[in-house]
């Protein structure tokens, strides 16, 4: 069998004893372990053969214990899961180095040690370093966030696992909607393939349709929040883009077109083109009549925002935005760090656009 974790074939006989895993992607730590459920136990005794232990309520000493004794099942090894938390920031007291220095120096033969510390970490950090100098009988590994082209090839291996194969423009489209997050994307995907039903084929309108709802309530959130100019709720939404990994291009369009609709919709006003009440449907169409009050209060909100934001804070607005692009694509600076300045100078305007 291929493992993506560790780019290569891996059988019963060719695995090393050991592995530890460190990184902000833990996703694909635990599809090794289901690569390895599949490599060392039958479909039958799967669950059985794995054993999870967290060093939050552990201790090294208990993980080595476990791993000694003997599997209930004789027919396979056991997959011993340890998970460490971030907090024991990678530095074992010397007690437990020299139990850890005996088990991996003579590991048992029964049980596959499975390590995983969610997080970043130095190459030179201690637990590195440590389990780095078993090279025979340990295999580290540094789990990093997929880019693109890694991102695609984990899409492609997804999909073939369960019998389908997907266009690069789908591809495309996951990356733009759900960013890296190897969990989100493998839900979307399972989400997808059930909606396929028996084509087998993937294509960029499948992923419109199952997934499309997700730019939708994005833009909803990015919208709602600079309507509102309330500086603590806009860090609050545009965080927890960054954070569910979207991608900052994905981001950074979805403020820049906030900022051009408002634009057309006050030219819009201006030439007379059409009534404020189409104007309306055009911008919002999710919100229907039917909602009087929800219609009531957004169609009051947005033209407030339109009414009170003049062509010249529009106009520089987008200047900004413009020099931010520029920036994010020419230098090593942080979107997140020149969003959240942005941000902090829109809604001070806005602030005193209101106490006029």
């Amino acid at each position: 069998m291929n493992s993506f974790a560790l780019k290569g074939r891996i059988t019963e006989k060719t695995l090393v004893p050991c592995f530890f895993f460190y990184g902000e992607e833990p996703y694909i730590a635990f599809q090794f372990i289901e690569e390895l459920k599949e490599i060392l136990s039958s479909p039958e005794d799967q669950d059985y053969n794995v054993e999870k232990v967290s060093l939050e309520n552990n201790s090294w000493m208990d993980v080595i214990d476990i791993a000694r004794t003997v599997p209930f099942f004789f027919s396979s090894k056991r997959i011993l899961v340890v998970e460490i938390p971030p907090y024991r920031g990678g530095h074992p007291s010397s007690a437990e180095k020299i139990v850890l220095d005996e088990y991996c120096s003579s590991p048992s033969p029964l049980t596959v040690l499975v390590i995983i510390f969610r997080g970043k970490l130095r190459r030179d950090a201690p637990l590195v370093k440590f389990f780095s100098s078993f090279s025979s009988n340990v295999a580290v590994k540094e789990l990093k966030p997929l880019k693109s082209r890694s991102l695609h090839k984990w899409m492609d291996e997804k999909f073939s696992s369960k019998e389908h194969s997907v266009s690069l423009e789908a591809k495309v489209r996951l990356e733009e909607l759900i960013g890296n997050d190897l969990t989100r994307m493998n839900n979307e995907i399972d989400k997808i393939l059930t909606f396929l039903d028996e084509k087998k084929h993937v294509e960029r309108d499948d992923v419109d349709q199952v997934s499309g709802r997700i730019r939708s309530s994005k833009e909803w959130e990015v919208k709602d929040s600079l309507e509102k100019a309330e500086y603590q709720e806009c860090l609050i939404t545009f965080d927890s883009l960054f954070n569910e990994g979207i991608k900052p291009e994905y981001i950074l369009g979805l403020t820049a077109k906030f900022f051009r609709d408002v634009h057309l919709a006050k030219l819009m006003l201006r030439e007379k083109e059409k009534d404020r009440k189409e104007i309306f449907r055009e911008f919002m169409p999710q919100i229907s009549e039917r909602y009087r009050d929800l219609y009531a209060r957004r169609f009051r909100e947005f033209f407030h925002l339109v009414d009170s934001v003049t062509m010249e804070d529009l106009k520089y607005f987008l200047n900004e935005l413009e020099k931010i692009d520029l920036k994010i694509k020419t230098t090593d600076a942080s979107l997140r760090t020149l969003l959240e300045g942005f941000l902090y100078e829109y809604c001070q305007i806005r602030k005193k656009r209101r106490a006029i």
